[in-house]
């Protein structure tokens, strides 16, 4: 096993790394990675899709052709059309988005890169996320890739994860604080 992909288990880790080894040998890992971003976004922001995707009821067959489809409209890389289809095939759709993770783990490792989970109350827009990664950067020693996500009820201010670590400096999570240390003064 490369090292570049040492660390990653599981059937989620399987499937990462044998994707991985594909988009390697076709020169195509950041299309790849382009492309399973998408992916996890349109998974994220679908009702529609996650029930497509976690759906018993629909045979093997109509979930290929679902995600086959998806994946032509939304223009994706023919290996990752090939990806997600075998994925269907193998009823492993539910693991899909753990697929996603892996493979964009691995990739950063390969590149020696870290990443950085980073949750704010809004969407952040470029140069917010570019000075993150600057800041991250510095903290860290090495690249850090941002992978932005939004949780409403945060409030305000943002939740930072790299690797095993975390900031917290949400809104949230200080009116808990103030609430929890207010009833302990009564």
């Amino acid at each position: 096993m490369s090292s570049e992909t040492k660390g990653a288990t599981g059937l989620t880790g399987r499937y990462a790394i044998a994707l991985y080894g594909l988009a390697d040998s076709a020169n195509k890992l950041d299309k790849v990675a382009e492309d399973l971003k998408t992916m996890r976004q349109m998974i994220q922001e679908s009702a529609e899709l996650r029930r497509v995707i976690a759906s018993p009821v629909l045979s093997r067959g109509d979930q290929v052709k679902a995600m086959g489809a998806l994946c032509a409209k939304a223009g994706m890389d023919e290996l990752t059309g090939n990806f997600v289809g075998t994925v269907a095939q193998n009823r492993r759709l539910f693991a899909l988005e753990g697929m996603i993770k892996a493979f964009l783990e691995v990739l950063s490792r390969s590149r020696g890169e870290a990443t950085a989970q980073v949750i704010s109350a809004k969407e952040l827009s470029s140069a917010q996320i570019n000075a993150v990664s600057d800041v991250l950067k510095k903290a860290v020693g090495t690249k850090v890739s941002v992978e932005p996500l939004v949780d409403e009820t945060l409030l305000g201010g943002m939740i930072v994860k790299v690797g095993s670590r975390m900031v917290d400096s949400s809104l949230k999570t200080k009116l808990q604080q103030l609430h929890l240390s207010m009833k302990g003064i009564g």
